[in-house]
């Protein structure tokens, strides 16, 4: 059965092939309650068996937002994101999706509407990119309806977006860490929710395909996804969200446009790090300009 359900076409587009973007996001027009916050937490306190993480922490996602999350290691940032991705149950507290407590909600559902991209995944040994990829589709498959062409299409789209199309044959554990992180993106994108929370989606990239990540996030958020995600590069951070959540021990200190709360400050107060902010001379938004010891 489940090699049936698993059953996959070899027919993926060459790394030249031209896939629309567009095919990736086309979900979105069905979901219906795109105004507000379909999630948010309210007053939730995050724990770790006896450790604490967070106290009282609230947080709303405006739907159609590109909100980033930043903040020294060890603040809470990815425990947030477990909490928001039900894969943390609160101690106290609520994470609501679409009007219900996400506990409440069966697992393939919330996937149904949520992707997750976590720190760091673990693929099965010797699986090949295509079925590691093809895998965002299980939330979309059930008894009756099992691997159909819109599947394989979001798949392909997936791959193509992310620049993996040649590599579909190949087995994921004899890629590179940036050509694995694309695979993990690719599958979170072939599941095609609304909702995308990815944390430090940009580790092990380099600068280039860290760029071209990003833009496609921008993308796919000018065409409706909300997009959640955790980053460590502050002026990256800026350029791209529209909404910039400052966290320091477990607490947010700041939220809003980057424009409006990025202050020197503000910098120096989440990460001990004196610092000028200036107007980026490509984007316009700010970037962080560290002076280092023994400067200015």
């Amino acid at each position: 059965m489940l090699d049936k359900l698993w059953r996959r076409s070899t027919n993926w587009p060459h790394a030249g092939a031209s896939v629309d973007i567009g095919t990736i996001g086309h979900a979105v027009a069905s979901q219906p309650g795109l105004e507000g916050c379909r999630l948010h937490a309210n007053t939730v306190t995050l724990r770790y068996e006896a450790r604490t993480i967070s106290t009282g922490l609230s947080l709303a996602i405006a739907d159609g937002s590109f909100t980033v999350i930043v903040g020294p290691n060890a603040c809470g940032k990815s425990t947030l994101l477990r909490a928001l991705s039900r894969l943390l149950p609160p101690s106290s507290g609520q994470v609501i999706l679409d009007g219900l407590q996400i506990g409440e909600r069966p697992a393939k559902e919330v996937a149904r509407r949520l992707g997750l991209l976590p720190q760091s995944a673990i693929a099965p040994d010797g699986i090949s990119v295509a079925d590691l990829v093809s895998r965002g589709r299980y939330p979309h498959q059930s008894f009756l309806r099992q691997w159909s062409k819109a599947d394989e299409i979001a798949v392909a789209a997936a791959m193509q977006a992310t620049q993996i199309a040649g590599l579909a044959a190949r087995p994921v554990d004899e890629l590179s860490g940036g050509q694995r992180q694309r695979v993990w993106i690719a599958m979170v994108l072939a599941q095609e929710t609304p909702i995308l929370l990815l944390d430090e989606p940009t580790t092990f990239l380099d600068i280039a395909h860290q760029i071209e990540l990003l833009d496609l996030l921008a993308e796919l958020n000018r065409q409706g996804r909300t997009i959640v995600a955790v980053l460590h590069d502050l002026n990256q951070a800026c350029r791209y969200a529209s909404h910039l959540v400052a966290m320091k021990d477990g607490a947010i200190l700041a939220e809003g446009n980057p424009a409006r709360i990025v202050t020197a400050e503000l910098v120096e107060e989440v990460f001990g790090l004196p610092c000028v902010v200036i107007p980026d001379p490509v984007a316009g938004t700010p970037l962080i300009v560290p002076k280092g010891r023994n400067r200015g």
